[in-house]
């Protein structure tokens, strides 16, 4: 990894005085990195971002950018780049102008600023839309506009407030592309805040997972989908099934986990505690397989179906086994045959290197 260019040490924020909405934040941005800070509402990630931004002060602990504190940075001192979810562009101003704003205040010569200005607009596909208006663009030329503006002074650090939220689906995920390929080719780091689990794994290097002010998990998105550390992460992080059950025995690397009817599996002993402490077992549904004698598993069971969802590429069920306990599973649409019914009787099963055994708490 690349060195730090961003440092949060020992940060906390509060608004009165006694409940933490950032807690003890101590967090680590390499240089060129695109890092996501995702969680529900209230988790602290947009205040982490503010704070970043100079919108907000820490009430505790230090910000460094490029090795320099800057908690006592205004934050138009800080050379930070800022896209808002809302484009905040200039109604009365041009595109050209909008885009240039930055350059102006900072005493860049205008023939410096018009070229500055065309190459940054090409970049982002507006070439020839300078003498519009904001509101004679839609809504993804608005936020290319926006982006424009956040890049066209070269800043070391863009930060990006839920910039696509206002955006259908397709455009949407047609801005991910361009922001994410935008990233690849400038070098740029950026800091993004999104409360879309999909979005964050689609466009980072690296996520950091928040909940109740702390960062759950840091990795990588494919870390965070198959390795979860906790069960709120296994939880917020794409579709999961989570069994209950109490511990067996546990050695350290695995467990035996007796569930509800009495049935033993094993599992990875991520974050379980041991013999006799409650669990919670994650399980991806794509990782429950039909006829598990076939497919190598290491638990197997009789289960019955509730129901069958056709979404395309794939069948999504939902089934009963172990007694009571709904399992959903994703089976591939690859023969196009719906091959299965609600009632019919089914065998599933699993590798037990991909269940997870994690904390109780969920």
């Amino acid at each position: 990894m690349n060195r730090p260019i961003v440092q949060l040490k020992g940060v906390q924020k509060t608004y009165d005085g006694e409940h933490l909405v950032v807690k003890d934040l101590n967090l680590d941005i390499a240089e060129g990195e695109f890092l996501t800070l995702l969680g529900p509402s209230g988790s602290g990630k947009t205040t982490t971002l503010m704070m970043l931004a100079g919108f907000e002060t820490a009430t505790h602990g230090e910000i460094f950018l490029d090795g320099k504190p800057i908690n006592r940075l205004a934050p138009e001192a800080r050379n930070i780049g800022m896209v808002f979810q809302s484009y905040a562009l200039f109604p009365h101003m041009s595109v050209a102008e909008n885009v240039g704003f930055p350059l102006s205040v900072r005493g860049v010569a205008r023939s410096e600023t018009g070229e500055r200005v065309e190459r940054i607009l090409a970049l982002v596909g507006l070439k020839g839309f300078g003498e519009r208006r904001p509101a004679q663009l839609s809504g993804g030329q608005q936020q290319r506009v926006a982006v424009a503006r956040a890049l066209v002074f070269e800043p070391k650090l863009v930060l990006m407030d839920e910039p696509l939220s206002a955006l259908d689906k397709q455009l949407r995920e047609q801005m991910q592309y361009e922001i994410k390929q935008l990233h690849h080719r400038l070098g740029v780091t950026v800091v993004y805040v999104t409360h879309d689990q999909a979005e964050a794994l689609t466009m980072s290097d690296r996520v950091a997972v928040f909940n109740a002010g702390v960062i759950q998990q840091l990795d990588t998105p494919e870390g965070l989908y198959e390795h979860p550390t906790n069960a709120f992460v296994a939880s917020f992080i794409g579709e999961n099934n989570k069994l209950g059950g109490t511990v067996d025995s546990n050695d350290g690397a695995w467990c035996q986990v007796r569930l509800a009817d009495g049935s033993k599996v094993g599992a990875k002993a991520v974050a379980a505690g041991g013999a006799g402490s409650r669990t919670l077992l994650s399980l991806r549904p794509e990782r429950v397989l039909m006829r598990p004698e076939e497919s190598g598993c290491d638990v197997a069971a009789d289960a019955r179906i509730k129901d069958v969802t056709y979404l395309g590429d794939h069948l999504r069920l939902r089934v009963v086994a172990f007694g009571d306990q709904e399992i959903v599973m994703k089976l591939p649409n690859a023969s196009r045959v719906r091959a299965v019914a609600e009632g019919d009787a089914i065998r599933i099963g699993w590798r037990a290197e991909d269940c997870h055994a994690l904390d109780a708490a969920a």
